[in-house]
């Protein structure tokens, strides 16, 4: 299957400056998607984070990693591969919370992992499982693609930022993300009832073919039943009756209760078979409206994403406006700095010639 990605959520990036380490320095502009990925043919879990088509985070778990929570919002690991400390901020606790639960999820599994990758050498050396040289097997070894590395320690830092400065649209997200969960529920409810309508569709059309052919049997019942009642009648109108023709009689009318017992069980298979017609109905009726309810949940997914668009674009250009207005106000700063040395200076100017003019 190759790597595939496992839990993903959205923070802000940074990792720790390499020449102090002490001050984070901050690798996204804004909060970006950070993912766990599991590698099913080397049995490697990685965290990757990509800012546009550059990679901000490559870094593979492994058993000695440890995750740090340094306040409600904020979390670190260092990365000895990779010469770096990592730390992400997130927009809640909880989000944090559960990056900490999958991160030491993962390092168990890479721990159990790395155990067996041991045993399995342990196995391949020794001398009862030798093979001809060249063709021991050897333990997959988690490989990490290169990454630019910086000097310095893997040590922590408790030097927190302020991860809140740059909130996200949290509730559009969430109903963007419940909208796809609503849709996929639909999804399967409607195949389920297409199912359902064509096993009923062969079973109406099995059903009317054994309806059309039990009305032919019917019809050729009540023509044997009238015809015999006829012969009845004339057997019984002949004055002279003897055994024979009363038993004949007496094996008619059985023949006769036979085919109205017969004639009641075929009218009770037809009102079933019209009660299962009208259960189907409801389920076709049930079908249309959850077609119609999954057409509309769709459109609401659109609208949603269409919101969530908007809710980013307003948010970058509310940004961007806000770090316009710092801009200006720390030259207007500068300025008012510059006149109030320049009146500061005038005024002393001022002091001095009046104590020497008296």
């Amino acid at each position: 299957m190759g790597e595939q990605p496992i839990y993903s959520t959205r923070a802000h990036v940074f990792q720790i400056d390499p020449n102090t380490k002490k001050n984070w320095l901050p690798t996204s502009k804004h909060a970006v998607t950070v993912s766990y990925f599991y590698d099913s043919t080397r049995n490697v879990y990685r965290i990757i984070s990509l800012d546009g088509t550059k990679a901000i985070i490559n870094s593979t778990i492994s058993p000695n990693m440890t995750f740090t929570k340094t306040s409600q919002k904020f979390g670190q690991w260092a990365d000895s591969r990779a010469n770096t400390v990592y730390g992400l901020g997130f927009s809640t606790e909880h989000h944090l919370s559960k990056f900490a639960e999958k991160f030491a999820e993962y390092k168990e599994a890479a721990r159990l992992a790395k155990e067996k990758s041991q045993e399995k050498m342990e196995m391949a050396t020794s001398p009862s499982q030798e093979s001809p040289a060249g063709e021991l097997a050897s333990p997959l070894t988690p490989v990490t693609p290169p990454m630019e590395t910086i000097n310095g320690t893997d040590e922590l830092c408790d030097t927190t930022p302020n991860s809140d400065s740059r909130p996200e649209p949290a509730q559009n997200a969430l109903a963007f993300a419940h909208s796809p969960a609503m849709t996929k529920h639909w999804e399967a409810e409607l195949e389920a009832l297409k199912g359902n309508n064509a096993k009923l569709t062969a079973a109406l059309l099995e059903s009317t073919a054994n309806v059309k052919q039990w009305k032919q049997q019917l019809a050729a019942y009540q023509e044997e039943a009238e015809r015999l009642h006829k012969r009845v009648t004339e057997l019984e109108c002949q004055s002279n009756q003897t055994p024979v023709i009363k038993s004949q009689k007496t094996e008619l009318n059985q023949t006769i209760e036979e085919l109205e017992n017969t004639l009641r069980d075929k009218e009770e298979e037809m009102e079933k078979l019209k009660e299962e017609l009208e259960n189907m109905n409801d389920l076709m009726e049930q079908k249309d409206t959850l077609t119609q309810k999954l057409e509309e949940t769709e459109l609401r997914s659109r609208v949603l994403e269409e919101q969530l668009a908007g809710a980013e674009q307003r948010l970058e250009e509310n940004q961007e406006e806000q770090e316009n207005f710092r801009k200006s106000l720390r030259t207007l700063l500068e300025v008012l700095d510059g006149k109030i040395f320049e009146l500061t200076e005038l005024r002393d100017t001022l002091a001095r010639l009046i104590e020497e003019a008296s």
